[in-house]
């Protein structure tokens, strides 16, 4: 068991080697999807990430109970990076009623008559409640950018799907975000960095696995085509709108045991920084308490 000074040392570790620095130009060929850091293996890093999600459910409780914040973990990836799985080992231990996931997949109809914020706006957690979204509105700077023909069918004034857009965009996210947080979201933006061999792994390891086969598709198989313009695409989104109030984390997953990991720990390291406390009871509440006390005792079984 490590002691809170050196735990602390681990995490500070951890987000150096994956906070993408604001201000700077990122490239992804500086991080590695295999790194672990001094974690020496899966056993271990399960070990830690058990004791991670108790901590984790301790701190939700507090934050429902305090009632002033509120926390939005953003996922984006590309596909069989884990996305899934992250959530869910991470959140396994997190009270269902204080937690919602929304998983993003091409806008309906009705979401591409609104701006491209609007879905996001309208599932974004209540104060007290951990709200996860996995992909997000930065669909419209990856996806969009990297195939162009759906901007070309999105539903904008044609002067608006200049060479301009993509900067505009960062403007709008950047804004947007700087609001959730001046409101009292704590943002936490994760990219789970696999390798392109490492997702073909995966790909051929579900085609014989009932269990997650049907995820897998032709057209998933035909994207790696764009590999290389999703890693540029991303390297600019890094760039853009890794900020101060919300910094881009971008994990190994190669290694999915590290993956979930950092994730808890990057989540437990930010709760831990909001100082959370329990509402301090007023005198009127302890003497409505002293009641329910005399009522309760002085039932007749």
């Amino acid at each position: 068991m490590m002691t809170p000074k050196e735990e602390a040392k681990r995490i500070r570790r951890l987000l150096k080697h994956v906070v993408a620095p604001p201000g700077t130009r990122i490239r992804l060929k500086k991080y590695d999807p295999a790194w672990t850091g001094t974690i020496r293996g899966e056993k271990e890093a399960s070990s830690l990430l058990a004791d991670g999600i108790r901590r984790l459910s301790k701190q939700q409780n507090v934050l429902y109970a305090q009632d002033t914040h509120s926390l939005l973990l953003v996922f984006q990836a590309m596909d069989a990076a884990g996305k899934d799985g992250t959530i869910r080992h991470v959140m396994s231990g997190v009270n269902p009623q204080g937690c919602q996931v929304f998983n993003f997949k091409a806008p309906s109809a009705e979401e591409r008559d609104h701006t491209y914020l609007w879905r996001s706006m309208r599932a974004l957690p209540e104060r007290g409640r951990i709200g996860i979204h996995n992909r997000s509105y930065y669909e419209e700077v990856l996806v969009t950018r990297v195939h162009k023909e759906i901007l070309a069918a999105q539903q904008l004034p044609a002067h608006l799907k200049d060479k301009g857009i993509w900067k505009r965009r960062y403007r709008e996210i950047n804004n947007f975000e700087r609001y959730l947080v001046d409101n009292g979201v704590v943002l936490l933006k994760f990219f789970l960095n696999v390798s392109k061999a490492e997702q073909k792994r995966r790909f051929l390891a579900r085609i014989d696995d009932e269990d997650r086969n049907w995820k897998l598709s032709v057209n998933d198989a035909k994207e790696r085509v764009h590999w290389d313009d999703y890693m540029r695409a991303y390297e600019d989104v890094f760039t853009n709108t890794s900020t101060e109030w919300a910094p881009w984390h971008i994990v190994p997953a190669d290694h999915k045991w590290f993956t979930r990991l950092a994730v808890a720990a990057i989540v437990y390291h930010a709760l831990e920084g909001l100082d959370l406390r329990y509402p301090k009871m007023s005198d009127a509440k302890k003497a409505e308490l002293q009641e329910v006390r005399r009522m309760l005792t002085a039932e007749k079984d």
